[in-house]
């Protein structure tokens, strides 16, 4: 199907545009999020007179959008959540979670804004890309972390993976340990298994 695009639509093309789509794709996406029509001959001549319009419209949006991008741009969000020794999460860090964070902050952004492929499952940082306009994308930073203390820790650089705390830990527990146990001591092991074989 071809289609006129009324915005930029990413990897797609930009407003005014005529494009071939799939079916399904302009059926349940493109056309009712009214962000093209139907590339037909009353269409096109539709498109030229709303077209001084939709520019000032998007020029305004985008002017908008500016706005809030330079508020957001580079921002670090932290995340809590519980995970394994070895930094996988129990669970993931979603779309939803990263749109709760921004309003806790006083930002407003929608779901299709947050350009996310897949759920962050491990601690750490993350980079996500946050499209407040489709002309205008900003990158934001997503620390995932078990504690508030963690988490400034992984912004400070350091590697959380092997903890100075428990190495200093491991090496009291090694020292304890060969204090318990007398290396020279006497086992009578011995005896009981004599006296086991004499009772055959």
């Amino acid at each position: 199907m071809e289609v006129i695009l009324l915005e930029r639509v990413a990897k797609l093309g930009q407003m005014g545009d005529i494009v071939r789509v799939k079916d399904g794709f302009a059926r349940n996406f493109l056309l009712p999020r009214n962000k093209a029509l139907r590339a037909t001959a009353d269409n096109r001549t539709k498109y030229e007179g709303m077209k001084a319009d939709l520019e000032a419209r998007n020029l305004k949006a985008k002017g908008e959008a500016t706005q809030v991008a330079e508020k957001i741009n580079g921002r670090n969000v932290v995340i809590l959540r519980q995970a394994s020794e070895t930094g996988q999460l129990f669970g993931s860090v979603s779309v939803r979670d990263i749109i709760t964070s921004f309003e806790s902050d006083g930002v407003a952004i929608s779901r299709n804004q947050v350009l996310l492929d897949h759920p962050i499952k491990t601690i750490g940082q993350h980079g996500v890309s946050i499209a407040v306009h489709p002309e205008v994308e900003v990158g934001v930073t997503v620390t995932v972390a078990r504690s508030a203390d963690e988490a400034e820790r992984i912004n400070r650089g350091e590697d959380i993976s092997t903890r100075q705390d428990d190495i200093d830990a491991a090496a009291e527990a090694i020292a304890a340990a060969g204090e318990f146990f007398d290396p020279e001591a006497q086992h009578d092991d011995e005896p009981a298994q004599d006296e086991a074989a004499s009772e055959k």
